[in-house]
């Protein structure tokens, strides 16, 4: 009986190990939102809307499509020692909901080491924990002849159990319609990044 039981053990846990596999690998959820929201987009010239007409941005384009309130607080050419100094204050005055966090491609472009860049954002997530406001995570893409999302942004996500958009610049980024020049997209493509944030946040729950 003893060797029966155990010969049948493996059977009776290989089910359980993969739900907890599959449970481990799927998205962080949100609480509903709704369109009474305030959503904070903070970040640099992707997030201020550089390459496109005003209101063309895609805050605004986000706006349009949840009905709720979306902060454009982008600043073109910001890096992330900055972007970390200037967050707190806005987190306070604005009391979101929600945070989206595009922001490292200037540190990226500059040569700023990946480690200082992780340090940067990771206590931008800190800061908005600390405040109980969840936050959506936008990966930069890194140096490199195929555009692909910087390795840190994954795990910063995993680290804190935050929402990420891993693919999905690197993707705008690789096609010229959608671009305005090397770097920024036009009114296309931060169409399609709004779209893509608004699925995002509907698939978790939020909308």
């Amino acid at each position: 009986m003893i060797a029966t039981e155990m010969l049948m053990r493996p059977r009776v846990l290989f089910p359980l190990a993969l739900l907890l596999g599959l449970s481990a690998c799927s998205d962080p959820t949100l609480s509903y939102l709704g369109p009474d929201a305030r959503i904070l987009a903070f970040g640099d010239s992707l997030t201020a809307g550089n390459g496109a007409p005003a209101n063309e941005d895609y805050p605004a384009q986000l706006a349009t499509l949840c009905g709720c309130e979306v902060v454009n607080a982008g600043i073109a050419g910001e890096v992330t020692a900055t972007g970390r100094k200037r967050l707190p204050s806005l987190l306070n005055e604005m009391q979101p909901d929600l945070l989206i966090l595009l922001e490292g491609g200037n540190d990226i472009l500059r040569g700023v080491p990946p480690q200082q860049i992780e340090d940067n954002l990771e206590q931008m997530m800190l800061d908005a924990q600390s405040m109980a406001v969840p936050v959506l995570l936008i990966s930069v893409p890194q140096k490199s002849v195929l555009l692909q999302s910087a390795p840190l942004y994954k795990a910063l996500a995993k680290r804190h159990d935050s929402l990420l958009m891993d693919d999905a610049l690197s993707e705008l980024l690789s096609s010229p319609s959608l671009k305005s020049d090397a770097v920024h997209l036009n009114a296309a493509g931060y169409h399609r990044l709004a779209t893509e944030i608004y699925n995002k946040l509907k698939h978790a729950g939020a909308f």
